[in-house]
């Protein structure tokens, strides 16, 4: 995974507040600071902990001259952003976030189920 840019930093943090803590695609819980806590809130190991890191999403892509303002940037769990980039013609966040809706109905996105 690429490394984040800075200048996301504080963007990612005002989205992941404005959120509530929630992923912009999933609707999940985040963490964005204390991977330990959120394991043990939720009962789950570190590892399974991991998918649910707060990342910076842009709803329109870097590439594609979208910019890290306030309107663009989203928070999302890294599992969710990570499973968009990785496809070959990734959907538009829309697009994405109701196949993910789909999914979730269906319990077929995330393995790992948050009380």
């Amino acid at each position: 995974m690429a490394k984040p840019r800075k200048s996301l930093i504080k963007q990612r943090s005002t989205a992941f507040i404005r959120q509530a803590g929630y992923c912009y695609y999933c609707s999940y819980p985040m963490w964005s600071e204390n991977p330990h806590e959120f394991a043990l809130k939720h009962k789950i190991t570190l590892g399974q902990a991991k998918r649910y890191q707060c990342t910076g999403e842009h709803l329109k892509a870097h590439k594609d001259g979208g910019t890290a303002a306030r309107s663009n940037i989203v928070a999302a769990c890294l599992f969710c952003n990570r499973k968009r980039h990785q496809r070959k013609d990734p959907p538009s966040p829309d697009q994405y976030k109701k196949m993910i809706e789909n999914r979730m109905v269906q319990g077929r996105w995330h393995e790992v189920r948050l009380n």
